[in-house]
């Protein structure tokens, strides 16, 4: 899934829409499973969106609350757009779902970077589909938790993924 001499720090870069829901809840998650291994030395996170709309504004104010609800602050990042230079400068470049892939990929446009571009469910252990909801519009509570529970599976087996992949030296009990 990814080319295996990548030496760390591993640049990981998580993509949604407008970066103020599923990609700064999915950099979060991460982050902190990065923290908790003791491998943030190693794993450099961060995420965007593929519009511009929300560029300078904090994640929306229910998925905050959702990570809050799960131990988490997300409030302090702040949502800015891919642009064409993230596919060079980043590792592994997540997207959230198929539309943004496809967003995401149109930026290559020659292709060179194809191989470190997938879609973050791609590492979801139990995928209904391929797609993270996106819990923007009308989908309540029960939508935005969906979303952590999608994230957090998944970011979990990204991490192993990477652990095994890059063998990076987790510190975590039970993982190194």
């Amino acid at each position: 899934m990814a080319d295996s001499s990548i030496t760390p720090p591993i640049k990981v870069l998580f993509v949604c829409l407008g970066n103020i829901c599923r990609s700064p809840l999915a950099e979060g998650v991460f982050r902190n499973l990065v923290e908790e291994a003791g491998l943030d030395d190693q794993v450099t996170i961060a995420s965007a969106g593929t519009g511009r709309w929300h560029v300078g504004e904090p994640p929306d104010p229910r998925m905050r609350e959702t990570a809050r609800r799960h131990g988490l602050s997300i409030d302090d990042q702040r949502a800015q757009q891919i642009v064409a230079r993230d596919l060079e400068r980043y590792d592994y470049v997540l997207a959230m779902d198929r539309s943004n892939y496809s967003t995401i990929r149109e930026l290559d446009d020659r292709a060179h970077n194809a191989s470190k571009v997938h879609l973050f469910r791609d590492f979801d252990p139990t995928p209904e589909d391929k797609n993270v909801p996106d819990p923007y519009y009308g989908s309540g509570t029960e939508g935005f938790e969906r979303v952590y529970r999608i994230v957090e599976r998944t970011s979990r087996n990204l991490l192993d993924h990477l652990i095994e992949l890059h063998d990076l030296e987790a510190v975590e009990q039970g993982r190194g």
